[in-house]
């Protein structure tokens, strides 16, 4: 099965309000990404944001979790252009953006995320077309990639409606840590003011329909059965 049936199912499970459950990378070695990806996620994100792993890293990372029948997906250093195309050329299939806070920006980003005619991303050889040897078959792909817009900030919560609604967005995903500490409660995650935001974005999300998602941090099978109760689809298991 090629990248784009594999996404398309991934997103049909989504919309029948199915779980699809992937963990973390940070740590930069290949024999970390075959371990983790052999263990039946069917994602595996390489976080570019907080690890300590390089742009030009990713294939041989890549490599290992695709051997595993898992998808690689990438949450970039930062949200802009540069980062979404060198995650995409590399062949990553799914990509997060930590820190969306407006509609606009992050339409702006999925615009750039694909290729033409669908969106306005540079074209040409590289890893994710086998560098040119599967050119047309990553041509059709590259039209929709799997797109996560991360929710960590009061911003993000408070324009969470206008998020929502953005053209092409896969799922959404919460940053328990960045949204706590912008709510002046870093790492207390009983606190109202941030029990208050998770129940906004779940009312939000159940409102528009969109998959929600969180990365539960702490190796816990309860946490993760607590959440898929509360309807979470999109759910990130630990670290390596």
């Amino acid at each position: 099965m090629n990248k784009l049936s594999r996404i398309s199912e991934l997103r049909k499970k989504l919309q029948n309000g199915e779980v699809s459950l992937g963990t973390w990378q940070q740590i930069p070695h290949p024999a970390i990404s075959e371990i983790i990806a052999s263990q039946g996620y069917e994602w595996v994100v390489i976080d570019l944001e907080h690890g300590s792993i390089d742009v030009s890293q990713l294939p041989y990372l890549f490599c290992a979790i695709e051997s595993k029948n898992a998808l690689p997906f990438v949450r970039v250093r930062e949200s802009n252009y540069i980062n979404a195309h060198s995650a995409l050329e590399a062949g990553a299939t799914g990509l997060i953006f930590p820190m969306i806070e407006n509609s606009e920006q992050l339409s702006k980003l999925i615009k750039k995320s694909k290729l033409p005619p669908s969106g306005s991303r540079g074209v040409g050889f590289s890893r994710s077309s086998l560098y040119g040897k599967n050119f047309e078959e990553n041509l059709n792909f590259a039209q929709t990639p799997f797109i996560v817009a991360m929710i960590e900030s009061q911003e993000g919560l408070k324009n969470i409606d206008s998020i929502l609604e953005t053209k092409n967005l896969d799922a959404i995903l919460i940053g328990p840590y960045d949204l706590s500490a912008s709510l002046g409660k870093t790492g207390d995650f009983e606190a109202d003011e941030f029990l208050s935001a998770i129940k906004k974005i779940e009312k939000a999300c159940k409102e528009k329909s969109i998959p929600k998602g969180i990365h539960v941090v702490k190796p816990s099978k309860l946490d993760v059965e607590k959440y898929i109760e509360k309807e979470y689809q999109f759910i990130v298991y630990s670290t390596d």
